[in-house]
């Protein structure tokens, strides 16, 4: 590859992940270029020739495979039971890898891919895409300015009201898809906490299935107890009539509560690009800050939301390819967020918090 040329991705899988997230992001990051569309859906490869004009198209991964030396980055955004083989293969065909989220069903097996990785001297990085959430990008700030005092108990609600079943693989009962909301949403939430808060202690959970004819966890609670005596206390559900907070965060200090979801998913979803005013909320969604007050009623100060960045992630990974620079989300982060996971799992079934 010519010096200055940009990265060829190959992309694997075009549903919500690879058509919504992924491809817009990597076409929208200098140094980037989007190669290769890996789908064998017949009308997924039309909107992905639709949405990206230039762009190839296979129908298997073995012809991606087949032509690695031709690429640089492999993103993996298929279903959830094919990231790992596939982020082998790609490993072990000297392809630096983009996972997306959870990077694997275990925490085991997301810690033998990084020591492959490692052995091989490739980037493999997961996309935690909402770490650059306005929210939470607001929240870090706060934090670290001290606004908040010392942070006694984090809420983080991902809720939605979704009484029906929408099926495919993410609400299959079996367990190789590594369905449900505790490794979905769950995902996020988890990771969130632990970037703020440092490693999880012990874990509570309790996990239900609510809707009929669902055979996966739709309404899940986790109760994380960190190392540095932060208690986070974090809701996933599709089942919830009335939402509550995205954030709702206590200090010694002071409160931050915050409403409403970060509008890139909706944007991106839209067809919009990054750009100009990428990532902004308008004055009404922002949270506030306040000892005492109360939020709904107007009480605290209204704290101005900063831009949600999502483009700033495959900017890290590009980076880190061409630079060295750091990766942005490793698979041993990945993986301790699904030691988290796994024990809630095992909490939520056996009535037990479990210590890690």
């Amino acid at each position: 590859m010519p010096p200055g040329s940009p990265l060829r991705v190959g992309l694997i899988g075009y549903g919500l992940a690879g058509s919504v997230f992924h491809a817009p992001l990597i076409a929208a990051t200098e140094g980037l270029a989007l190669d290769t569309v890996v789908t064998s859906n017949p009308e997924r490869q039309q909107q992905a020739r639709a949405d990206h004009p230039d762009v190839r198209l296979a129908g298997t991964a073995e012809e991606l495979f087949d032509r690695a030396d031709e690429l640089d980055l492999i993103v993996i955004a298929s279903p959830n039971r094919t990231h790992v083989p596939l982020a082998g293969t790609a490993l072990k065909a000297g392809l630096p890898v983009v996972v997306d989220k959870p990077i694997a069903g275990t925490a085991a097996e997301a810690r033998e891919l990084a020591a492959l990785a490692e052995e091989r001297g490739l980037l493999l990085s997961v996309f935690q895409n909402r770490r650059w959430d306005n929210d939470f990008l607001t929240l870090r700030k706060l934090i670290a300015d001290g606004e908040l005092g010392d942070v006694w108990r984090f809420e983080s609600r991902f809720e939605r009201w979704r009484p029906q079943l929408k099926g495919g693989w993410r609400e299959s009962g079996d367990p190789a898809e590594v369905g449900g909301l505790l490794y979905d949403l769950g995902s996020h939430v988890v990771d969130q906490a632990l970037v703020l808060f440092g490693p999880a202690a012990s874990v509570y959970a309790e996990s239900d299935i609510r809707r009929a004819d669902a055979e996966t966890d739709d309404d899940t609670f986790i109760a994380i107890t960190h190392t540095s005596g932060v208690r986070s206390h974090l809701y996933v559900s599709a089942t919830t009539a009335q939402l509550g907070p995205r954030f709702r965060v206590l200090g010694s200090r002071a409160g931050y509560v915050k409403y409403g979801l970060d509008p890139q998913e909706a944007a991106l979803k839209d067809g919009q690009l990054p750009g100009s005013g990428w990532g902004e909320e308008p004055e009404s969604l922002w949270g506030r800050v306040g000892a005492g007050e109360s939020p709904e009623t107007g009480g605290g100060r209204p704290v101005p939301s900063l831009p949600g960045d999502y483009p700033a992630y495959y900017a890290a990974v590009a980076a880190a390819l061409r630079d060295g620079a750091t990766n942005p989300v490793s698979a041993l982060e990945a993986a301790a967020a699904l030691d988290v996971l796994e024990a809630a799992r095992r909490s939520a079934r056996d009535g037990v918090t479990v210590t890690l």
